[in-house]
């Protein structure tokens, strides 16, 4: 009997901590948002893991339907490619921290993932002259340590309602996922790199975009940028 309430204990204990890691709407390891506000037909578009030289298509599509977003960049990324970040605030978008080398954080040392959002948020503010506001953890997934680093850098955590899974499904099937999750407030993942590669093929979320902003648009929604998707009493 006790061997059995002793598993039963770990069990749950393992299932409370995969939860309070992966899942999106957890906060249990540091605040965040998976969604925002739903008194509005808003949608907040996000892309991870760039800048990369297959970011400007994506601008042009989001230019062409007048959509703002949200980028969350790597911080090596945007020192090996500094005018493309640029670009993308120059274009109305807002950047957020996506940690310097896009490491998974669970495991790690608080030591280790303050150093990783710091030096991120650096390697920002050097290239593009912005210190960013908004975190989102590579993979989703948070770890203890995470709470302390965010507070300690003012940085607002950010997960999703619905990933795209942009990086292994083709573009259809990636589009009609993501017109299912559309909602009031919705915050879509999406990625316009691939974590540290260079000149990454993300055809597939190309053409996804492509498809998805006017099917959007043709039901009602218009785009936010994280920030302001947020604010409950925006216009």
């Amino acid at each position: 009997m006790v061997l059995e309430s002793a598993a039963g204990a770990a069990i749950a204990s393992a299932g409370i901590l995969a939860y309070a890691v992966r899942v999106p709407r957890s906060t249990l390891l540091a605040p965040s948002f998976y969604r925002g506000a739903q008194t509005r037909p808003a949608i907040a578009l996000t892309f991870d893991d760039g800048p990369s030289e297959s970011t400007p298509a994506i601008l042009e599509l989001l230019a062409r339907h007048h959509a703002p977003a949200t980028f969350f960049q790597c911080g090596v990324n945007v020192r090996r490619l500094p005018q493309i970040a640029r670009e993308v605030l120059a274009a109305g978008h807002e950047i957020g921290n996506h940690t310097e080398n896009h490491p998974a954080l669970y495991l790690k040392s608080n030591k280790f993932i303050y150093r990783e959002l710091a030096r991120c948020q650096d390697s920002i503010e050097s290239m593009t002259g912005v210190r960013p506001k908004l975190f989102r953890a590579p993979f989703g997934a948070r770890w203890f340590g995470l709470r302390h680093a965010q507070a300690r850098l003012g940085l607002t955590g950010v997960m999703w309602t619905t990933i795209a899974l942009d990086w292994k499904w083709p573009a259809n099937r990636i589009t009609k996922r993501l017109l299912s999750g559309a909602c009031n407030g919705a915050i879509f993942c999406l990625h316009d790199g691939r974590i540290l590669q260079q000149k990454p093929d993300i055809g597939v979320t190309i053409e996804s975009v492509r498809e998805l902003l006017p099917k959007l648009m043709e039901q009602g929604y218009r785009f936010e940028k994280v920030t302001d998707i947020l604010c409950p009493t925006k216009n």
